[in-house]
């Protein structure tokens, strides 16, 4: 089954996929912080309502078209997003890697900022392609293990 459309923006998509199953953000080109963290929010919502319905449920990050994140939008992450995400059982990002460095970078500094935080453990974990991180995610997902 393709993934369903919840949510579709010139910058950005929330997708879901019930075969992984996961919520999928996928970003198409830079999108401004109202924008960024506005997707985001919504994604967090989509993610916490299908989990009433789907347990376990993934998170995938696209990050394959994704631009530069400010310092701002990278601390809101970490200080704001992560924790709800966290409170919503979110436990695993799997990030599928950008195709240009700004959006490397963007992706790097997110999961070392993640992984430093004493306020909550989501390990992120990042795969080549779209493919690898479905793979990942179901495979973490069966018995709630992760693999390394």
């Amino acid at each position: 089954m393709a993934d369903i459309t919840l949510a579709a923006y010139a910058y950005g998509s929330v997708l879901f996929d019930p075969d992984v199953p996961c919520i999928t953000t996928q970003w198409h080109s830079f999108a401004n912080r109202q924008q960024f963290q506005a997707m985001m929010n919504e994604a967090l919502a989509c993610y916490e309502e299908e989990s009433k319905r789907t347990f376990p449920l993934g998170w995938l990050a696209d990050t394959r078209q994704m631009s530069a994140l400010t310092s701002d939008d990278q601390r809101w992450l970490n200080t704001d997003w992560n924790p709800r995400a966290y409170a919503a059982g979110i436990r695993h990002v799997c990030i599928v890697q950008s195709e240009n460095v700004f959006g490397q970078i963007a992706a790097a500094s997110y999961s070392t900022k993640t992984l430093a935080s004493q306020e909550y453990e989501i390990q992120p974990v990042t795969q080549p392609t779209i493919a690898a991180a479905k793979h990942w995610i179901q495979k973490s997902l069966q018995g709630h293990s992760v693999l390394p």
